[in-house]
């Protein structure tokens, strides 16, 4: 059991478990944040250069948004892997370890002799967790991928058309974290089962069955209803105000009616042509363009109180800003506010089933090699051999936490 882990995790439910985490980018280390988050001690073992996760989009010295968000409690150990010292150091740490994650191409591990069918040998319980693009097998598996990719291939985009029809990216790495998700419930249940009955297991997820287990009702309703399907209803939809957005969603009979009422739509409930669901659904072009053009004269605030007081569905599109600000938001304190010593001030936001208040650590991301002198002296490394290896370049020993 790690020290790290005794003295600062309480009672979550994985404290005293050690975490190896070889992986880089999103999905991978967000599974192994939400290890870290329910207690476990998890090393972050990254390649001398950083982890390329640190440069997704604008650099902030060792950092980046998404590196901040889904590094969260790790300690990091930075370390040329393909060195003869830096593998036995690596080897050791999973040979000790409950759970590893990694989210190299299939078969790279297998090189080094670190991969499942390897380190099962010497460790039996560990649950092992892969992540990759495609799957382990088939045409695919050996090529590259991310979530933009993933967004292409899977049939997302097609989804989300914009209004001539172009399939659009979603502009949030959504693939990669349900990825994340995927794999940590596998771990779990997986740990439980090890608990219960014993033995390890080799988790293997990937980017394209996961964004698929997403999309499994629409891609349910293509087979039967054809690329359009049938809309969810009418009218639903995003317009824009006189200053701003809005999204409604009024397509019951009752509350269409009153959405009637509010935009003083006199007799367009009447029309033959917007009687009932089915029939604005056939309709909805002609209808939209009537109530957007309507919509767009309209206040926002005042339009949302009127749609309030009528209790159909709506909510204004905010920036994250406006979500910060947002009384709601304020009083379920869904959002905190952690220094960074590198960026300053970061918005972090909570994990749906967490504890609402986090220890210290859990909301710090650590430097690239912040950890690597005392992981390191915990497989058994003198100061001189870590002075030597950092000589030669083979460890990166960053400043510690301010």
């Amino acid at each position: 059991m790690s020290a790290f882990a005794v003295a600062s995790s309480d009672e979550r439910a994985f404290s005293g478990l050690r975490v190896v985490d070889l992986s880089q980018g999103v999905a991978g280390p967000h599974c192994g944040m939400l290890f870290a988050q329910h207690g476990a001690d998890v090393i972050k073992v990254e390649p001398t250069g950083g982890d390329w996760g640190r440069a997704i989009g604008l650099r902030h010295g060792d950092f980046c948004a998404y590196n901040i968000a889904f590094n969260l409690g790790k300690r990091s150990l930075a370390i040329d892997l393909k060195s003869p010292d830096g593998h036995a150091a690596v080897r050791q740490l999973m040979t000790e370890a409950d759970v590893v994650i990694e989210n190299y191409r299939p078969g790279v591990l297998a090189r080094f002799e670190l991969d499942y069918a390897h380190l099962k040998e010497v460790n039996p319980d560990v649950v092992f967790v892969s992540v990759t693009g495609y799957g382990q097998t088939g045409p695919r598996s050996g090529l590259p991928a991310t979530d933009s990719i993933l967004q292409s291939f899977s049939g997302l985009m097609t989804a989300n058309k914009d209004a001539r029809g172009m399939p659009q990216r979603v502009g949030v790495l959504v693939i990669d974290v349900v990825t994340g998700l995927y794999g940590f419930q596998g771990a779990a249940t997986a740990l439980y089962k090890r608990a219960m009955r014993g033995g390890g297991r080799h988790v293997q997820v990937s980017l394209m069955e996961s964004i698929g287990a997403v999309q499994a009702a629409k891609m349910i309703e293509f087979h039967l209803e054809g690329p359009e399907g049938q809309k969810p209803g009418v009218p639903v939809g995003t317009f824009q105000t006189a200053d701003g957005f809005i999204t409604v969603n009024a397509r019951r009979d009752n509350h269409f009616l009153s959405l009637c009422k509010i935009l003083e739509l006199d007799g367009l409930e009447q029309d033959e042509r917007y009687q009932d669901m089915a029939m604005r659904a056939d309709h909805e072009e002609s209808l939209m363009a009537v109530l957007s053009e309507r919509i767009a004269k309209l206040q926002t605030a005042p339009f949302a109180a009127a749609l309030q007081e009528h209790d159909i569905l709506h909510a204004t599109v905010n920036d994250y800003q406006g979500y910060f600000d947002d009384p709601h938001v304020a009083d379920s304190g869904v959002v905190q506010w952690a220094r960074h010593a590198d960026v300053g001030d970061v918005p972090l936001h909570e994990i749906p089933g967490m504890p609402l208040t986090r220890d210290g650590h859990l909301l710090c991301s650590p430097g690239l090699g912040q950890h690597s002198a005392d992981v390191l002296r915990e497989v058994g490394w003198t100061d001189a051999a870590i002075d030597a290896a950092v000589a030669a370049g083979q460890v990166v020993v960053g400043p510690p936490a301010a």
